[in-house]
């Protein structure tokens, strides 16, 4: 498995069931007090980071996932943690609902905002740069999604393209995801390391390819 330098690569990898991913992150668990289980999954572009937040979210029924590429979008690849911590972490811990518009939508003409309901049992928040230290007062449990990088390269390829401006993204996505990654090392931190993509064959519906963090 080839990965970035600095990065350690897990060990004890093993298929599991999806459900059984579900109770190791707790999230088959209410918690008391009337607010959400905050669990985020981290990993580099192309690990697989949206398609485990669905599945995870499908099998928590009325769980919701918040996307960190909405927080980002035309305000910063990294430098969005006050923004989630403030606008969506804060009121879930407190048990309200979240309806926030970032002000680069309103700047840009996106319509719509970022919603999750106060009844939610699970809230996933997923993207690059989720497990940090200085959002991990606020989470319950994380994931780190480790996989070969070639293998994540060729899978946003065919999920973005390879024309000259997403080039010229990915090449400054880089600049900033390579130092960050370096800085926080939530490979250490995560609950839990699941493969993206995964080095032991298994069926992708219903079941996940895990080892223990390093």
């Amino acid at each position: 498995m080839r990965l970035r330098t600095g990065e350690t690569e897990a060990v004890g990898w093993r298929v599991v069931p999806l459900g059984e991913v579900v109770r190791l992150l707790g999230a088959d668990a209410a918690l008391s007090g009337g607010r959400p289980r905050l669990i985020a999954i981290d990993g580099r572009g192309g690990s697989g980071k949206t398609t485990l937040a669905a599945l995870l979210s499908a099998a928590v029924p009325h769980s919701a996932v918040v996307h960190t590429d909405d927080l980002a979008w035309n305000h910063a690849y990294f430098a969005w943690a006050e923004l989630l911590a403030t606008h969506i972490l804060r009121p879930l811990h407190r048990g309200e609902p979240v309806d926030f518009r970032p002000g680069a939508w309103t700047a840009h003409g996106r319509p719509g905002s970022i919603t999750v309901p106060a009844t939610a049992p699970v809230v996933w928040v997923e993207g690059t740069g989720a497990v940090r230290a200085e959002l991990a007062g606020w989470l319950d449990a994380s994931v780190w999604m480790q996989g070969d990088l070639d293998a994540q390269e060729r899978r946003t390829t065919l999920r973005d393209g390879d024309a000259t401006p997403q080039r010229e993204h990915v090449t400054n996505w880089l600049r900033e995801e390579t130092p960050f990654l370096a800085r926080e090392r939530p490979w250490e931190h995560a609950t839990l390391i699941v493969g993206g993509p995964a080095p032991l064959a298994h069926d992708p519906r219903t079941e996940l390819v895990i080892a223990p963090p390093g």
